[in-house]
């Protein structure tokens, strides 16, 4: 008789999910590598979050990625967080352990600094200020990563206040706090801007913020992805400014992922970031 392979599966659960890319990507590895496996989207919402977190292992997942705004609430539901996700706040990737127990952890930081790295090489953290906009999961990453390469100051800048403060005592460091009216000022001498809002992604109202006082070596850098220059971008874009979009963060964060769920470690590569950027166009088009 034929031996029967079992498939490997994963996913991304998110409440729109029909905006992930994720499955592309992942796909695009699957194919790469040679692996029987698929990585789905799972369009799930906040109230059916435990639900659907609890029904992996018996449904034969090795686990899921988790997109806004399911970031936090996993955190409550998993039975094991490491470091890192304790650390930051919010998980976007758990895993399906052989006893049925899920682990949660955070890839976010990891794939925002070699978003960094690879589309902004100059960019030097130790010089200057960081303005980061927003305070939810992602702005945990964010501010972790940037806290840990040794950025001397953060300025977070957020319409709610505590919301804002609750990241700087959670993650620590050179952190400093401003309301949505002191932008301008907080600009003045930043190397780095970065949106973590979803402020500018598809269906949503653009970030509305004049750069014009960042200095011209400045750096100005999305999360979002869909669409690939956010208005956001766009205005940087028109002032000059180095621009680094959302994708990159995307492609690297989901690496982790993919080595725990389907046993290889995947590469980072042009022709990712190729194929991704096809079906980008097509999704637009």
């Amino acid at each position: 008789m034929a031996e029967i392979k079992i498939q490997k599966l994963a996913g991304v659960m998110g409440w729109p999910i029909h905006h992930s890319l994720s499955p592309e990507l992942h796909s695009f590895w699957l194919s790469k590598y040679g692996i029987n496996g698929s990585y789905v989207p799972l369009a799930v919402s906040q109230k059916n979050l435990e639900a659907a977190l609890r029904s992996l292992p018996k449904l034969g997942f090795a686990g899921t990625n988790l997109t806004a705004p399911l970031k936090e609430e996993a955190m409550r539901i998993v039975d094991h967080l490491d470091p890192v996700a304790e650390r930051i706040g919010a998980i976007n990737t758990v895993f399906v352990n052989k006893d049925g127990y899920l682990s949660g952890t955070n890839t976010d930081a990891i794939g925002f600094m070699e978003n960094l790295k690879d589309r902004a090489p100059k960019w030097e953290p130790s010089k200057s200020p960081v303005v980061v906009l927003g305070a939810g999961g992602a702005a945990r990453a964010v501010v972790a990563a940037l806290v840990d390469v040794g950025v001397p100051e953060i300025r977070l800048i957020n319409r709610t206040l505590s919301r804002a403060h609750e990241v700087h005592l959670s993650i620590g460091g050179p952190v400093s706090v401003y309301g949505w009216a002191e932008v301008n000022e907080c600009l003045s001498g930043a190397s780095l801007v970065v949106n973590t809002t979803t402020l500018g992604m598809d269906g949503q109202p653009p970030m509305q913020i004049n750069l014009a006082g960042l200095s011209s070596d400045a750096v100005v850098t999305d999360i979002v992805y869909t669409p690939l220059m956010t208005p956001f971008l766009n205005h940087a874009n028109t002032l000059g400014l180095k621009c680094v979009d959302g994708l990159g963060m995307l492609l690297h964060q989901a690496a982790l992922g993919f080595k725990g769920w389907f046993g290889q470690k995947p590469e980072v590569t042009d022709e990712l970031r190729t194929h991704v950027l096809t079906k980008i166009t097509e999704r637009s088009g």
